[in-house]
C-alpha cells in the first residue's frame, strides 16, 4: 500500500479508496471531537479508539517563498474505529513516520478532550515500533501473526495505547496481523489487501498479555493528560505517566505471547536508584517531590537501547530522563530564553507543549511552546519567536507550525527562518441579503446548502436545537437534510403566527425573521466546528493538515497571481521583486498593478459585485457591467480611492505589459487536448488506479480549483474595471502613447473571456450533481451505445451522504483524475520513483492539469461529455447556456450536447435544431470527430453523412420518427452524389413514414430509392405492414410503376407461405387484379385459393370460403370473352419456389429431388362450374355431418359420392353423379343397403333414418301412423328407380343383387317393376341365387303373359298372335330351371313344379306352332 506517494485524506465512506493500489501516501482518518464525544459511552473505563489510516511518502521541502491556502470542505469524520494498514517492506525511516503520526494523533485526542473539560475519557496512543518476526520466511500473498522479538526491517508494528478515567487507568499492547505482499511487484487489487486490523475484533483487550489495570492512588497525577509510550528493542511495551509528586511512572508490559509480569518504575529526582514496584505505594512512604515538578507534557526518544524521556513541567523547566540509567540527565529553565515578568515566573505553567522531531540529516529537534497570556513563545533548539496567544503548537522535522487564535496560520520554514502567511477559508457571511423580489426560503436554502459553505454536522446540530430536541437527525443525505430544515422552519413559522391573515410584506418579513434565526444557529455551529485544534505536517510529503473541531482542512500552495492578490499591503510591500519575475522593473509594475486591483476590490460594495454577477449570469457583456461599476465607484468615491489608483498607475512603467503578464498567468488555454487513451503496463496502471481517488482527495482538488476560480474571477473583474478606468483617463503618460487602441482591442477582449471562463468554472464547482435513478442510467447507456460513447465515463450512481457532490467533483472522479495521473506518472521514460510525490508539487501539478480540462476555450470536451454520460442534463444545459454566447470553441459539440439534453427532456424539435446546427462543425472538432468514427465493416461516407447516421440512430432509439424523417430528408441533400447513402436514407424515411401510417409518403420514398434490392425490401415490408393493418385499399390503389410484377410476386409468395385463415393475401391479390381489370389473373388467384382451402383448411369455414372462391373465379371468367375464359389449373400439392429460399433436404440430410415438370392443364368455365358444384356439395355434406370435414375438403367426386351415400344424402349424391357424369350404381346400392338395415334393425335405426330421409326429397312423403321409416326408404328407392332409368335395367339389377345377396325377399313392387323392364334378367337372378320356386312361378306367369294373360305386367304390348309381332322366351334360362327342377327329385314340390312348367311349355309350344302356321298361311 505504500511507497512514494502523496497525502490523501478521506472520510469513513472512502478510506479504502484513499490510496492507490500501488501508490502511496500518508492518509489519516481521525474523528472530530463532536462525533468522538457522541460515541463515548457512559461506562467508566470504556474507550473506543478512533480510525487511523497510516502511510508513508518521501520527504521533500516546501516551496520557497510561497503562500498557502486553507481548503476547508465538508470533510466530516465520523464513526470511530481503528484501521491501520502497513506494508512489510517498511524501512526504519518509514516506521518512524508512522510512529510519529500515531503519537501525534494520540496526543491530539488527549488535548481535544481536555479542552472540552472531560475527565472521563482521556487517552493517547503511543509510538509504533518495529518488531521482528524471526528468521522464518513468508511467501507473498499470505498473512502471518507476528511475535515480538529482534529488530527487523520487514516486521509488523505493535500498537500500544493507554486510557485513563476518574478512578481507573488502563494500558494495553496489541500485536496485529500483516499482509506481506509488495504491491510494486505483484498485481493485486486493493480490495484483496487485508488491513492489519482485519482480526482486531478477535483480540481480547482484557487478556493479561495485552492489558494492565492500574488502580487510582494518590501517587498518580489525576488531572494530567501527559503521557508517552514506546516499544523496547526486546518487544516490551512501556508507558510513561506523570506522578503527582513530580516524577514519572514507567509501566512495562512483557513482550507479546511471552510470559512475564508487569513492572512499574518511578523516576524521581530525589533518587537515582532503580526501584521496581510490583504494586502502587503511598506517596508518603516513597518521599515527596514539589508539585512544581509535575510534568505537563511528555515526549520520548529511543536511541541505542535506551529511552530518553523529556518532561516539560509546571515550573517552566525541561527535564530529560534516561530510562536505562533511571537518572535525570538535564534540567533547563526555559524562562531564560524569553523575557518574563515576576508573575509569570511564580505562576505554574498549564498550557505548555513539548514536541520532538528527528531527522537523520538534521538530528533531533525539540520544539517547545511556552504558554503565557499574550506572550506565547515558540522555542526550537535555541531559536525563539515571540507570538501572541496561541491555541496550539506542533512540531515537524522541517519547521515549526503555529496556530493563532484569529485563526491565521503561519509556517516557519527551517531554512530561511521566516514566517509565511496562510489564507484561511472564511466563515460564511453573518447575514444573508434577501431582496424583496426573492423568496426567503429559496434564498436561505440556496445559501445554506451551497457546497463548502456549511458542513452537514453544523446544519444537523442547528436543526436539533431549532427543533427543540424533539427529534434526532442522524446520517441524513443532503436532500433529506434540506427537506428536514424546510419542514422545521416552516413548522416553527406556522406555530408562531397567530393571525390568519397578513399582508404579503408582513408574511415576507416573518419568513426572513425565522429563516435568519435558523441561519444564525447554523453560523454558530459552523464557527464552533471550524475552530482549529491541531496542525500536522508530514515530513516526508510536506503536506500540512489543519484538524478542526468538525472538519479537516489542507494547506495548498498558491500561484503567483493569487499570492500577490491575497497578500496584505504590508506583506506585499515586503515581497521580493526578484521572486516574481526575472525582470525587476516588470516585477515592480506587476506589484503596483496588483495594488491597484486591491484598491478597486476593497472599494466594491456588495451591490456593485452583484452587478457583475448578474451580467455573467444573464449573458450580458462584462465590459458594460465593469463600466457601470466604475461609474458607481467614481460617484461614491468618498475616500479618494480613484486618486490613489491614479497615483499607483503613475508608478507603473508599462501598464499594458503588466496587464498582459497577469492575463497570461491566468490563462489556461492550450492548443491541443490532453492525450487520450495511452497504453501503459498493467502493473503501473494498477499501482496508480486509486491515487487521489478517495472522496476526500477529490474534494480537496476540486475545492482548490473552486478557490482559484473564485479568486481569479475577482482579479479579472477588478482588472476589467481598471481597464475601463484606463480608457476613461486616456492619459498618454499612463497608457504609453499609442497603446490606447491596443488596450481597447486586445486586452479588453482577452480579459472578458477570461472573466467568463473563471465564472463558469466557479459555477461548475458549486453546482450540485443530481442523483440519477438506475433506470435513467440504463437508458442513457443505451443511447450512448448507439453513439459509441459508452466507454467514456464510468456510469455509476453515487450516494451523497455527508455532503453533496458537485459536477466538477464528479468529473474529476470519473474522468479527469485518470487523465491527470496518466500525464503525471505514466509518461514514457518516467518511473514512479523518479516522479515527485511531494504534496505541494503534486497538488499544484494536479490542479494545473485539471484546470485546462475545465477551461471552456480548450479543444478538449471531456467535461461536457462526462456530464452527458452521468445524466446531468439540467447542469449541462446551464453550462452550455453560460458558454455559448462568448466561447467559439467546440460550438458544434455544445450544440450536439444541448440537443441530447433537449431529447431527454422531451423537446424533440429543439433537439433536432441543435443537431442540425452541430452538423456544420463536423470534421472541425475533436468530439464530433470521435462521434463519427465508422464501425468495423461499415461503409465509409462523408463525415457529415456519418454524423447524420449517428443522430438518426439516436432519434430512432428514442422513438421520434417525425424527427428522423426531417433529418433524413435534410441529409439527402448532402448525399446527392452518393447513391448508397441515398438508398440508406430513403429506406429510413420509408420505414418511419410507414410506422407513422403515412402510406402515400412511404410509397413515394420507396419509388425514389435508387437501390433495387432495398427497394424490393421496402416493397415487401409495405405489403406486409399494410396487410397487417388491413389498409388494403391503399395497397391496391398504388400505381406501382415498373414494380407491378414485383408486387404480384411478393403477394403471391406471402400468400403461398402463410396460413390461409389468418392472412388474406389471396384476397388482396384478387382485389389487386380486379382493380386493374385483369380478370383472368383474378380468377386464377381465387381458384388457387379455393384449391388450397380444400387441401389445407378442412373445416366448415374453409369449405364455405372455398365455395366463395370458386364462385368468384367463375364470375371473373364470365366477365371476359369466351375464347379467353380459361385458366391454367395449379398443380395439386405443388411447392412454390420463393426467391432466396434454402434448398430442401430429406430426413437423412440429402437434397430432395426436384419434381419433374407437370403437364399444363387448361380449365375452362365449365370445369370451374363443376368444381363449384363439388365445393357446394362438400359444404352440404359437412354441414350435415361435421365429422366428415377432415376428408371432404380434398375428396374427388367419386369419393364424395361414397361419403354422401354413407351420410344418406342420396339426392345430393345423384346431383354430383349427374354433374360429373358418374353412374348412379353406388347411390342405389347404398340406398338398398340402408333399406336392408332398416328392415332388419330396431327402433333406434328407425329413429335415425328419419334424419337422412328428411334430407332427401320424396314426391309424396307419407307420415301416417301406418308409415314407417322402412316404408319410406323403400318408397324412396322405388321413386329413384322410376325417376332415373338406366340402360339394360342396371339400377334394378344392382338393387336386386344387393337384396338377394343379403337374403332379403324382393318386394312385390320391385318384382313387378323389374318384370316390366326385364323379366328374363329377373329369371336369371333367381337362378343365380337358387330361387327355383320363384323362378318357376315367374316362368309360368311369363308364359301366360306371352300368351296374352296379364301381358301388361311384363311390359309386353302384343301377346302371341299371328297378327302381332314375334314374341320370345328366355329358353336358356328356362332350360336351366327345368334341369335344376328335374335334378332335385327328392323335393316333391319341385317335381310338381317341373311338371307344371313342362305342361305350360307344351301348351305354349302348341300355341306358338298354331300361331306360326297362321302367320305363314297369311303370309302366303
Amino acid at each position: 500500500m505504500f511507497g512514494p506517494g502523496v497525502v490523501i485524506l478521506g472520510t469513513k465512506y472512502c478510506w479504502r479508496q484513499g490510496l492507490s493500489a500501488a501508490g502511496a501516501g500518508l492518509a489519516v482518518l481521525a474523528t472530530c471531537p463532536a462525533s468522538a464525544a457522541r460515541h463515548r459511552t457512559s461506562r467508566c473505563g470504556r474507550w473506543i479508539p478512533c480510525k487511523i489510516y497510516v502511510g508513508y511518502s518521501y520527504c521533500c521541502n516546501f516551496f520557497p517563498r510561497v503562500s498557502w491556502c486553507i481548503l476547508s470542505g465538508p470533510f466530516l469524520l465520523e464513526h470511530p474505529a481503528i484501521a491501520l494498514r502497513v506494508q512489510s517492506s517498511f524501512s526504519k525511516r518509514q516506521r518512524c513516520a508512522a510512529a510519529e503520526l500515531l503519537w501525534w494523533w494520540g496526543s491530539l485526542r488527549g488535548l481535544q478532550l481536555s479542552a472540552r473539560g472531560s475527565c472521563r475519557t482521556v487517552g493517547s496512543f503511543g509510538d509504533i515500533t518495529a518488531c521482528k518476526e524471526g528468521d522464518s520466511d513468508c511467501s507473498a500473498g499470505k498473512t502471518r501473526v507476528l511475535r515480538p522479538g529482534l529488530l527487523s526491517e520487514s516486521s509488523c508494528h505493535g500498537l500500544k495505547g493507554m486510557k485513563t478515567s476518574g478512578r481507573v487507568r488502563e494500558v494495553f499492547s496489541v500485536m496485529l496481523t500483516l499482509f506481506s505482499v509488495s504491491l510494486l511487484q505483484e498485481l493485486i487489487m486493493e480490495s484483496q489487501i487485508q488491513s492489519v486490523f482485519t482480526d482486531i475484533g478477535k483480540i481480547n483487550f482484557r487478556d493479561p498479555a495485552n492489558y494492565y489495570l492500574i488502580p487510582s492512588v494518590p501517587g498518580l497525577a489525576s488531572n494530567s493528560v501527559a503521557s508517552a509510550a514506546w516499544l523496547s528493542s526486546e518487544g516490551e511495551a512501556l508507558f510513561a505517566l506523570p506522578s503527582a509528586a513530580g516524577g514519572i511512572f514507567v509501566i512495562k508490559l512483557p513482550p507479546h505471547d511471552l510470559p512475564g509480569t508487569v513492572s512499574v518504575v518511578e523516576l524521581k529526582q530525589s533518587s537515582v536508584v532503580q526501584r521496581f514496584l510490583t504494586g502502587w505505594m503511598p506517596t508518603a512512604i516513597r518521599g515527596d517531590c514539589g508539585p512544581s515538578d509535575l510534568p505537563i507534557s511528555l515526549s520520548v526518544h529511543c536511541l541505542d537501547h535506551d529511552a530518553f524521556l523529556f518532561a516539560l513541567c509546571q515550573d517552566h523547566k525541561l527535564r530529560m530522563w534516561s530510562y536505562k540509567d533511571q537518572m535525570c540527565l538535564m534540567v533547563a529553565d526555559l524562562l531564560e530564553f524569553m523575557p518574563v515578568s515576576r508573575d509569570l515566573r511564580l505562576a505554574a505553567g498549564t498550557g505548555h507543549r513539548l514536541r520532538l522531531a528527528f531527522s537523520q540529516s538534521l538530528g533531533l529537534y525539540l520544539g517547545v511552546y511556552m504558554h503565557a497570556p499574550k506572550r506565547g513563545q515558540v522555542w526550537s533548539n535555541g531559536k525563539v519567536n515571540l507570538l501572541g496567544s496561541a491555541d496550539g503548537f506542533w512540531r515537524c522535522s522541517v519547521g515549526v507550525l503555529q496556530c493563532k487564535a484569529d485563526p491565521v496560520f503561519v509556517i516557519l520554514r527551517n531554512v530561511a527562518g521566516q514566517w509565511n502567511q496562510v489564507f484561511v477559508q472564511p466563515l460564511p457571511e453573518e447575514e444573508v441579503t434577501v431582496r424583496h423580489d426573492q423568496d426567503p426560503r429559496e434564498t436561505y436554502l440556496e445559501y445554506l446548502f451551497m457546497p463548502g459553505r456549511f458542513t452537514n454536522a453544523a446544519i444537523q446540530k442547528a436543526l436539533q436545537i431549532f427543533s427543540q430536541g424533539t427529534e434526532r437527525h442522524m446520517d441524513l443525505t443532503w436532500d433529506e437534510l434540506k427537506k428536514e430544515v424546510t419542514l422545521a422552519v416552516e413548522n416553527e413559522f406556522q406555530g408562531s403566527v397567530t393571525e390568519y391573515e397578513c399582508s404579503p410584506e408582513e408574511f415576507w418579513q416573518l419568513q426572513v425573521e425565522f429563516w435568519s434565526k435558523f441561519y444564525a444557529c447554523c453560523l454558530q455551529y459552523q464557527e464552533a466546528l471550524s475552530r482549529p485544534l491541531a496542525l500536522h505536517l508530514n515530513p516526508y510529503t510536506s503536506m500540512v493538515c489543519l484538524l478542526k473541531k468538525g472538519s479537516l482542512s489542507f494547506l495548498v500552495p498558491c500561484s503567483l497571481v493569487d499570492h500577490l492578490y491575497l497578500l496584505s499591503n504590508e506583506h506585499l510591500l515586503m515581497e521580493d521583486d526578484a521572486a516574481i519575475l526575472d525582470d525587476l522593473e516588470m516585477s515592480r509594475d506587476v506589484v503596483c498593478l496588483v495594488q491597484c486591483l486591491r484598491l478597486i476590490g476593497e472599494s466594491i460594495s456588495m451591490e456593485m459585485a452583484f452587478i457583475m454577477e448578474m451580467a455573467c449570469s444573464r449573458l450580458q457583456p462584462p465590459e458594460k457591467a465593469a463600466e457601470q461599476i466604475l461609474e458607481d465607484l467614481i460617484a461614491n468615491d468618498t475616500d479618494n480611492v480613484m486618486e490613489d489608483i491614479h497615483s499607483k498607475l503613475q508608478e507603473i512603467r508599462n501598464p499594458i505589459h503588466a496587464i498582459g503578464v497577469l492575463i497570461r498567468e491566468m490563462d489556461y488555454e492550450t492548443d491541443a487536448d490532453m492525450e487520450r487513451g495511452e497504453t501503459h503496463p498493467l502493473n503501473m496502471r494498477m499501482n496508480l488506479t486509486q491515487l487521489y481517488g478517495s472522496g476526500m482527495a477529490v474534494s480537496v482538488v476540486c475545492w482548490g480549483v473552486c478557490k482559484i476560480a473564485t479568486i481569479r474571477f475577482l482579479i479579472c473583474r477588478d482588472l476589467l474595471i481598471l481597464q475601463q478606468l484606463l480608457l476613461r483617463l486616456g492619459d498618454p503618460m499612463v497608457l504609453g502613447g499609442g497603446q490606447l487602441f491596443q488596450s481597447q482591442q486586445d486586452l479588453l477582449h482577452r480579459t472578458s473571456p477570461l472573466l467568463l471562463s473563471y465564472y463558469l468554472i466557479r459555477w461548475a464547482s458549486q453546482c450540485l450533481a443530481s442523483d440519477v435513478p438506475v433506470d435513467t442510467l440504463e437508458s442513457n447507456l443505451q443511447h450512448l451505445s448507439v453513439l459509441e460513447l459508452a466507454d467514456t465515463t464510468a456510469l455509476t450512481t453515487h450516494k451523497l451522504v455527508s455532503s453533496p457532490q458537485t459536477i466538477v467533483e464528479l468529473f474529476f472522479r470519473e474522468v479527469a483524475r485518470k487523465h491527470i495521473v496518466s500525464r503525471l506518472f505514466l509518461q514514457p521514460n518516467t518511473s514512479l520513483a523518479e516522479t515527485s510525490l511531494n504534496w505541494p508539487h503534486l497538488i499544484t501539478a494536479i490542479v494545473a492539469d485539471f484546470l485546462p480540462l475545465l477551461w471552456p476555450s480548450n479543444p478538449g470536451f471531456l467535461f461536457p461529455e462526462c456530464l452527458m454520460g452521468s445524466c446531468q442534463y439540467t447542469q449541462l444545459q446551464e453550462y452550455i447556456r453560460l458558454l455559448q454566447p462568448w466561447c467559439h470553441v467546440n460550438m458544434g459539440s455544445c450544440c450536439f450536447m444541448m440537443g441530447r439534453c433537449y431529447l431527454v427532456m422531451g423537446e424533440g424539435h429543439k433537439a433536432l435544431d441543435c443537431f442540425c446546427q452541430a452538423a456544420s462543425e463536423v470534421g472541425r472538432e475533436e468530439f464530433l470527430d470521435r462521434l463519427i468514427q465508422p464501425e468495423e465493416g461499415e461503409m465509409v461516407s462523408t463525415p457529415r453523412l456519418q454524423y447524420y447516421n449517428k443522430v438518426l440512430r439516436l432519434l430512432d432509439m428514442v422513438g421520434l420518427p417525425e424527427l428522423v424523417i426531417q433529418l433524413a430528408s435534410l441529409a439527402i441533400m448532402e448525399s446527392a452524389d452518393d447513391w448508397r447513402s441515398q438508398a440508406t436514407l430513403r429506406t429510413c424515411i420509408f420505414k418511419h413514414h410507414l410506422d407513422l401510417g403515412h402510406n402515400s409518403e412511404a410509397y413515394v420514398a420507396l419509388t425514389q430509392n435508387p437501390d433495387p434490392s432495398r427497394q424490393l425490401d421496402c416493397l415487401r415490408q409495405l405489403v406486409v405492414v399494410l396487410c397487417e393493418r388491413s389498409q388494403l385499399q391503399d395497397l391496391v390503389e398504388f400505381p406501382y410503376v415498373n414494380l407491378h410484377n414485383e408486387v404480384v410476386g411478393i403477394i403471391e409468395s406471402h400468400a403461398r407461405a402463410v396460413d390461409l385463415m389468418t392472412h388474406n393475401y389471396y384476397e388482396l391479390l384478387y382485389a389487386f387484379h380486379i382493380y386493374r381489370h385483369n380478370y383472368r389473373k383474378a380468377g386464377t388467384v381465387m381458384f388457387e385459393y379455393g384449391m388450397r382451402l380444400g387441401r389445407e383448411v378442412r373445416t366448415l369455414r374453409g369449405l364455405q370460403k372455398q365455395g366463395n372462391c370458386f364462385l368468384a373465379a367463375i364470375n371473373c371468367l364470365r366477365l371476359i370473352r369466351p375464347e379467353y375464359a380459361w385458366i391454367v389449373q395449379p398443380a395439386s400439392g405443388a411447392v412454390y419456389e420463393r426467391p432466396g429460399a434454402s434448398p430442401k433436404r430429406s430426413h437423412d440430410g440429402e437434397y430432395t429431388a426436384v419434381p419433374a415438370t407437370r403437364q399444363i392443364e387448361i380449365l375452362e368455365l365449365e370445369d370451374l362450374e363443376k368444381e363449384c358444384v363439388l365445393a357446394r356439395i362438400r359444404l352440404t355434406l359437412v354441414q350435415h355431418d361435421l365429422s366428415t370435414a377432415a376428408v371432404a375438403g380434398s375428396s374427388t367426386p367419386e369419393e364424395m359420392v361414397a361419403l354422401l351415400v354413407r351420410a344418406g344424402l342420396f339426392d345430393t349424391a345423384i346431383t354430383l353423379c349427374q354433374t360429373f357424369k358418374l353412374p348412379l350404381t353406388p347411390v342405389f346400392e347404398g340406398l338398398t343397403f340402408k333399406c336392408i338395415k332398416l328392415q332388419l334393425g330396431g327402433e333406434a335405426a328407425q329413429a335415425e333414418a328419419w334424419d337422412w330421409l328428411a334430407a332427401n326429397q320424396l314426391s309424396a312423403l307419407v307420415t301416417t301412423k301406418e308409415s314407417s321409416a322402412t316404408d319410406e326408404a323403400w318408397r324412396l328407392l322405388s321413386s329413384y328407380l322410376e325417376r332415373y332409368p338406366s340402360q339394360n335395367s342396371l339400377y334394378h339389377r344392382c338393387v336386386i343383387n344387393k337384396l338377394l345377396a343379403h337374403g332379403i325377399p324382393l318386394p312385390n313392387w320391385l318384382i313387378n317393376s323389374y318384370k316390366k323392364v326385364d323379366a328374363a334378367e329377373l329369371l336369371r337372378l333367381y337362378l343365380n341365387y337358387d330361387l327355383l320356386e320363384e323362378a318357376a312361378d315367374l316362368v309360368l306367369e311369363y308364359v301366360d303373359a306371352v300368351l296374352g294373360k296379364g301381358h301388361q305386367y311384363f311390359g309386353i304390348e302384343h301377346p302371341l298372335s299371328a297378327m302381332a309381332p314375334m314374341v320370345w322366351l328366355p329358353y336358356t334360362a328356362i332350360d336351366q330351371l327345368l334341369q335344376a327342377l328335374q335334378e332335385s327329385t327328392t323335393n316333391h314340390y319341385n317335381v310338381v313344379l317341373y311338371q307344371k312348367l313342362h305342361d305350360k311349355l307344351e301348351d305354349y309350344h302348341q300355341k306358338v306352332s298354331l300361331a306360326s302356321q297362321d302367320r305363314l298361311y297369311r303370309h302366303y
